[in-house]
């Protein structure tokens, strides 16, 4: 009975230190790491808390499994990183230029279609994790992705390593 009451004691100290720690995780998001591109016109958004919660819960279940941690399972060479977003064509460091992608998505230098390789809107009927994804969704993921190179630096997208 004793062990039992330890156990319960103990058990609740770590799942409330869990609650602390992954609420001030959130508090640390500050305003200005929450700031991302919108558009190519040079325009900003500030990603909600909210949204971010979205984005990352919609990546980790629909982009995640080629996607994680933000580099490419099917090419290494182009993550998700700012680097490589902004080199595409066209560019895809933006809320709008992710949301694009995910609609009908193009190679890296933008010249073919890849809806029926990547999953997209267009292709929802081959890819059924995007059937039921809003504008919103979309937006909340792209922001998420934008985010997490702030929160995580290189290890997001398998970041560029100059020697």
């Amino acid at each position: 009975m004793f062990r039992r009451l330890i156990g319960i004691l103990v058990a609740t100290v770590l799942l409330t230190f869990q609650f602390v720690v992954g609420s001030a995780t959130a508090v640390e998001l500050d305003e200005a790491s929450r700031t991302v591109q919108l558009n190519d016109k040079g325009d900003t958004v500030v990603i909600s808390l909210q949204e971010l919660t979205l984005g990352k819960r919609l990546f980790n279940s629909t982009c995640s499994q080629c996607h994680p941690a933000g580099i490419t399972k099917t090419n290494q060479n182009v993550g998700l990183d700012p680097e490589t977003l902004a080199g595409a064509t066209p560019p895809r460091n933006s809320i709008e230029g992710l949301v694009d992608y995910m609609k009908n998505p193009t190679t890296y230098d933008g010249e073919e279609e890849i809806a029926e390789l990547h999953p997209s809107i267009k292709s929802a009927d081959i890819f059924t994790e995007m059937r039921n994804l809003t504008d919103d969704d979309l937006k909340a993921i792209a922001g998420y992705i934008l985010v997490q190179p702030k929160v995580v630096g290189l290890k997001w997208g398998g970041g560029k390593i100059y020697y």
